[in-house]
């Protein structure tokens, strides 16, 4: 790809960069650790990766962290997987999350927003009062560190309060979304078996009612280690026979006790998606997750007290907890609990206006779809307090970035940002200080030493290659749960190239730095010899008007051969005739090249996706070579299961 230097579509300006943490921390780190004084961004990151311990260190005086026990070392062991952060420390994440209450008692700690689109307020003084009562009663259940709590839960403050005070004990959180169907949660709670169970009766989305209360009784029958079931009655039905009700538990007015845990010690468990097996149940740390999101939100994101952080998500996708760690740089945080695009597509714009959000961060799917809606977020919405708006998920395509630019505000810092799950966090994206070019990220995290590689594990630059991290990152899963050897741990990052973690993701590192994610590598299209990534073929197509969604998959064939079907999904009224055929070919041979020419397009009912949004290539790829649905896909990790039937019999025809 050229990486000829283009003009760059955002720069900060002087003040900005003057002004933002990741400045002032490097001339605060030169001082006191040997961080390089000048040199700006590609300088502090070079050190930061070349000096883990000092980086690392720097980071938790920087942000105050609270050790009430010392640790030996930094990094008592940097080999992978298994390196040892801050052996000997002990501390608390949720009591770090609760700081600002101590100087901000009456200032908002959560904005509450529902489909009414009104915002209501949490103070800070009232979230550490009811984490400390729901605290207090989860101990008086007989609650112990290590134990699993479990919320089947909306993006509401209940379910923030319920994390905070899980933490707060030392017990370890777990959630999904009440949005998945209960076989998809017990694939995910019962591998970690919780001793409570925190759910609502129903919840509300895109105007209606979903009861919700058939399903809890069936999570409750299977799951036969729940000590007690937790009810919040959000559509305001009575707590069924044996369960606690919210109010009685959080009604105290108990000053909240913060567990000591070592470094290591699990904060929650999350859930990989899960498609073809049982979800990966991954295990992240209280201290790993702290300092790695001080790091994130408060050097990269830029955030602190004077800030809103709102980020569209639901307690099912990573992104929540992420949202929530917003509390650790006293930043005032935005549940939004309801259809992103409720009651027009304008929606979230309307919520970042009416919450005064400084930080706005959604889907790139949901950027297109304003894109194709014709939405005009800069002219219709007071935007004025909007810094930034970041977006993940998947690649955000260039006119994703043209669109943000020109109809939100032509002075926008544009964070594309790229992690996984399995991090939490960020592998490369907001930098408050870099220019942003079109279509690329701008730059690897802090302490992250990402790299472009080749199969024989050579590094690239401007060549499409395998990401890699080549050093330990402390919110890395410390295991999985069940995982006794740590074989599943081992074969899912560090098989490929041993020691070093292979994220599954072909990426781009351009030799200005930047970063250009290409999607999975798993699913990679290999075209004569040429591999590229999905995501450049969907950012092309899906430019059409005629193409709400599209799913392109490359199969080898038995004799050699390369079958390579683009299916879309098509808009109401359009039709795939011969002319939009030529269109869809035109775009790709003049966006692309030639090779990427798909050798079919089919028409299909509906893209599959997880229940967190992503398109599945690789399953629908097995179904395709034959494998038998149970075989190819976890029914329990998809968001309409109808939809894979279609390629199931386009499979037996075709064999």
């Amino acid at each position: 790809m050229s990486t000829v230097n283009p003009q760059p579509l955002w720069q900060p300006d002087p003040q900005r960069i003057a002004r933002s943490q990741v400045t002032r921390f490097q001339a605060w780190a030169a001082e006191h650790h040997g961080a390089p004084a000048g040199g700006g961004y590609e300088a502090l990151h070079r050190w930061s990766v070349d000096e883990l311990e000092p980086f690392w260190e720097a980071v938790t005086q920087w942000f105050d962290v609270r050790f009430s026990t010392p640790y030996a070392r930094v990094l008592g062991d940097r080999s992978m997987p298994g390196a040892e952060w801050f052996p000997g420390a002990t501390l608390n994440y949720a009591e770090h999350a609760l700081r600002a209450a101590a100087t901000r008692a009456d200032e908002p700690a959560l904005l509450y927003v529902d489909e009414t689109h009104e915002p209501r307020p949490v103070t800070w003084s009232e979230l550490r009062r009811q984490v400390g009562s729901l605290a207090a009663e989860l101990r008086a259940l007989g609650l112990r560190p290590g134990d699993r709590v479990s919320g089947y839960l909306p993006n509401i403050p209940q379910a923030v309060v319920a994390l905070l005070a899980t933490a707060a004990v030392g017990a370890v959180w777990t959630s999904c979304a009440p949005d998945f169907g209960a076989r998809s949660v017990l694939d995910r709670f019962q591998q970690v078996e919780p001793v409570v169970l925190f759910t609502v009766d129903g919840y509300r989305y895109g105007g209606k009612e979903h009861d919700r209360r058939e399903t809890v009784a069936e999570l409750r029958s299977e799951l036969p280690s729940l000590r007690a079931v937790v009810h919040i009655p959000l559509i305001g039905t009575e707590a069924p026979e044996g369960a606690l009700e919210w109010d009685a538990l959080t009604s105290a007015d108990t000053e909240p006790v913060f567990e000591q845990v070592p470094f290591a010690h699990p904060l929650w468990v999350l859930y990989s998606s899960g498609t073809t097996g049982l979800p990966k149940a991954i295990v992240q740390s209280q201290g790993g997750i702290l300092v790695e999101h001080l790091k994130q939100l408060g050097l990269h994101c830029d955030l602190g007290p004077d800030d809103r952080f709102f980020w569209y998500t639901s307690t099912g996708w990573m992104m929540w907890n992420f949202l929530v760690s917003g509390l650790l740089t006293g930043t005032t945080v935005v549940l939004y609990d309801g259809s992103p695009g409720y009651p027009d597509t304008g929606a979230q714009w309307r919520i970042a206006e009416r919450t005064g959000a400084t930080l706005y961060g959604t889907s790139a799917a949901y950027v297109m779809a304003c894109r194709k809606a014709d939405v005009h977020p800069g002219r219709d919405f007071d935007l004025s307090k909007m810094q930034c708006v970041a977006t993940t998920g998947s690649p955000l395509p260039p006119d994703g970035f043209r669109w943000l630019h020109d109809e939100v505000r032509e002075d926008l810092w544009i964070a594309s940002v790229s992690g996984g799950t399995d991090v939490c966090s960020c592998f490369a994206g907001a930098v408050p200080t870099l220019p942003v070019y079109i279509g690329e990220l701008q730059a690897p995290s802090l302490g992250t030493d990402l790299q472009s590689w080749d199969p024989s594990g050579k590094p690239l630059i401007d060549e499409v290659g395998e990401l890699v991290v080549t050093n330990p990152m402390p919110s890395m899963p410390i295991h999985f749960w069940n995982d006794r050897d740590g074989s599943r741990y081992h074969d899912s990052y560090f098989d490929t190239y041993p020691g070093v973690w292979r994220h599954g993701d072909w990426i781009t590192v351009t030799s200005r730095g930047s970063i250009v994610i290409h999607g999975r590598s798993d699913s990679t299209l290999n075209r004569q010899g040429v591999r590229m990534g999905s995501a450049d073929i969907y950012e092309a197509v899906e430019r059409l008007p005629e193409i709400k969604e599209s799913l392109v998959i490359g199969i080898e064939q038995p004799d050699g051969g390369y079958w390579m079907p683009l299916f879309v999904q098509l808009a109401p009224e359009a039709v795939l005739d011969q002319a939009l055929l030529d269109r869809i070919k035109a775009t790709i041979r003049e966006n692309l090249s030639p090779r990427h020419i798909p050798d079919e397009v089919i028409e299909v009912p509906g893209i599959p996706h997880t229940l967190t949004g992503k398109r599945i290539e690789v399953p629908v790829k097995r179904l395709l070579q034959g494998t038998p649905l149970e075989k190819a896909v976890n029914p329990g990790s998809i968001d309409n299961l109808e939809l894979l039937h279609f390629y199931e019999d386009l499979a037996r025809k075709r064999a």
